[in-house]
């Protein structure tokens, strides 16, 4: 396919509606003209070629509109397209950020503001939290705001606290998002696949800032040890933090708040049903406990007795600003409309469903691939492919041939505590008609490694892009078409 570049033609143009006779200077400032046909650096083609061209590609790329992913711990599930209409409502995607900030304007903006308090309340029902930020602008971001508030919290109690520990089952970006914040990372090992609290008491001393969990973790299991662990770590005064990136789960059955967490980071673009990804931008915002209240990002929404939204800054003992503005308030708006929609016996189906959806594809496959820990699991499971890569065909193969079927590969590599494993999450929106196209297609995949691994080891074959070396795709990137 050639670049949008290459298909450019001097002179070619799109047509403005109702285009005036007179020189566009007429009706643009001659201050934001260019200097003429050309020097923008813009390719020249038609409306048809333009939409053409971007079509292409958008068939060339897999999406969850068009393809199942079964991506583990990263929730890849539909984005109901009537949260789309509602983040395009004029009232909402004509306001200016910097409105409720002017002296006077809140009055026209009070319903955004409204739709942030209302999020921020719905999340605290959710999860068990005291309070919200809606700042954070993915769930990396809403890591380390977690953690800040985590060090803000032991900076105002005078603790001198170095370290944070990570189980190895926990979601990868916990260790990355402890260091950025500059603490120590401590990882202790799994036992049967969850924390064992008597590995965490070794680990345990003064300097423990939080342990950070994530629950279920990322072997798709469940942490039942949690009230063991809440009360070891209030021995040090330490906090438990919680990634939120697979509260697909448990939502609606279980508020984290509850189990004792005092911080927990969201990925709205996961849970509640916005895009992720490419189809971003993300939202992560993070909730705490009482005793952390103080430390919230500013500014935070106020509601006032007479029923008005206005932004309060007056938080003495906040750790700041976290990003521009109040986050990404599309993302929020679009997980408001979700919410709403969904309803309190929607929000449990969607746990339910999304756990049973994983058994059943769990008891399929278990007699086509090892899966280490095959138990109950909850909205994932991990399985490995051992067996196979000892006859040569890997966890890799067997994820790039899926792509051949109309699948996107599922998480692999990941997590490190299983080798050659295959993470699969199907989510709670798939059919069990696609769940068992799933199934007999990696069968099929399984079957043709025994008898024909090379043609497993050369997938895929079908799409725009094959097997690629990694190494050079990645160390010799080609950016430009003048080759």
């Amino acid at each position: 396919m050639k670049t949008v570049f290459a298909k450019s033609r001097p002179g070619r143009e799109g047509v403005w509606p109702e285009q005036p006779a007179q020189d566009v200077s007429a009706y643009i400032d001659p201050a934001l003209l260019r200097g003429g046909a050309g020097t923008t650096g813009l390719p020249d083609l038609s409306e048809l070629d333009t939409v053409r061209h971007f079509t292409e590609l958008s068939r060339k790329n897999f999406g969850v509109d068009s393809n199942f992913y079964p991506l583990g711990s990263c929730t890849m599930k539909y984005n109901p397209k009537f949260t789309e209409y509602v983040a395009a409502l004029p009232g909402f995607a004509g306001l200016h950020p910097v409105l409720p900030q002017l002296k006077g304007a809140g009055r026209f903006c009070q319903g955004a503001l409204e739709v942030m308090h209302e999020s921020e309340r719905l999340l605290c029902e959710i999860t068990g939290m005291a309070g919200f930020t809606l700042h954070p602008m993915a769930g990396a971001h809403g890591e380390l705001t977690g953690v800040m508030l985590i060090a803000a919290y032991h900076r105002d109690k005078g603790n001198k606290k170095t370290k944070i520990i990570c189980p190895d089952s926990a979601h990868g970006t916990n260790p990355a998002s402890a260091a950025l914040a500059g603490y120590e990372v401590v990882t202790i090992e799994s036992k049967d696949g969850i924390v064992d609290p008597a590995v965490l008491r070794a680990a345990l001393d003064d300097e423990v800032a939080a342990l950070m969990m994530t629950c279920p973790n990322t072997l798709g299991l469940f942490e039942r040890h949690l009230p063991e662990i809440v009360a070891a770590l209030k021995e040090v005064d330490a906090l438990l933090y919680y990634d939120g990136a697979n509260l697909n789960a448990i939502m609606g059955k279980m508020r984290v708040g509850d189990a004792g967490f005092d911080v927990v980071h969201l990925n709205l673009h996961k849970t509640f049903g916005t895009p992720h990804g490419g189809g971003g931008p993300g939202s992560g915002p993070v909730g705490v406990s009482q005793r952390l209240l103080d430390y919230l990002p500013i500014s935070r929404v106020v509601k006032l007795e007479d029923g008005q939204y206005f932004l309060d800054y007056d938080y003495p003992k906040s750790i700041g600003y976290v990003a521009p503005f109040y986050g990404n308030f599309g993302v929020v708006l679009k997980a408001y409309a979700y919410m709403l929609r969904l309803g309190r016996e929607g929000l449990i189906r969607v746990s339910e469903n999304a756990v049973l959806s994983a058994n059943y594809l769990r008891k399929r496959l278990e007699d086509y691939l090892e899966i280490p820990y095959n138990r109950t699991c909850m909205h994932e499971f991990v399985a490995s492919a051992v067996q196979q890569a000892a006859k040569g065909v890997r966890a890799l193969d067997i994820a790039k041939a899926l792509l051949d079927k109309g699948t996107h590969a599922p998480t692999i590599y990941f997590p490190l505590i299983v080798k050659e494993c295959i993470m699969v999450e199907p989510t709670e929106t798939e059919s069990k008609e696609t769940l068992d196209r799933f199934v007999d297609d990696l069968i099929e995949i399984l079957t043709r490694a025994e008898s024909d691994p090379a043609s497993v080891q050369a997938a895929p074959t079908t799409l725009p892009v094959t097997r690629l070396d990694e190494t050079l795709a990645a160390r010799g990137m080609v950016l430009t078409d003048d080759m």
